[in-house]
């Protein structure tokens, strides 16, 4: 279950699949979590999953912090960050319903203040036809 408690399912790219299948020969039995930092929580709390869920993202937060450095990024990597970078690669390319049920918003405005944020075509096509003469 997500944030607003509805289950989600969205489709995991090919990219994926593979680092999938290498948690997926941890798994005990058939309905165990993939993966590991959830396999001890309590399916029946929804607090204990939340938990576990905030661990797991503190733990990946600390492992992009590790990736950055190796790859000499000198910018902060987190999963908000990636989060982010979708919405700024999204920007115009992806209906604004889409994206409301992709980042599970309540409400549309929402989605619209947090893409605005990112969405920078129609006033760069706007300056360009002003300065491009």
């Amino acid at each position: 279950m997500n944030k607003d408690d509805k289950l989600l399912l969205l489709k995991l790219p090919n990219k994926v699949l593979p680092i999938i299948e290498e948690y997926r020969k941890e798994k005990l039995k058939q309905h165990d979590f993939i993966f590991p930092e959830l396999k001890k929580a309590n399916v029946k709390s929804d607090k204990d999953i939340l938990a576990k869920t905030k661990t797991a993202n503190k733990k990946f937060n600390k492992y992009l912090e590790t990736i950055a450095e190796k790859a000499e990024i000198n910018k902060k990597l987190t999963m908000q960050i990636a989060r982010h970078t979708f919405g700024n690669i999204s920007g115009d390319k992806i209906p604004i319903q889409m994206l409301q049920k992709l980042y599970r918003h309540f409400s549309i405005t929402t989605t619209i203040n947090y893409q605005s944020n990112f969405m920078h075509k129609d006033r760069d096509d706007a300056l360009d036809k002003v300065i491009d003469f």
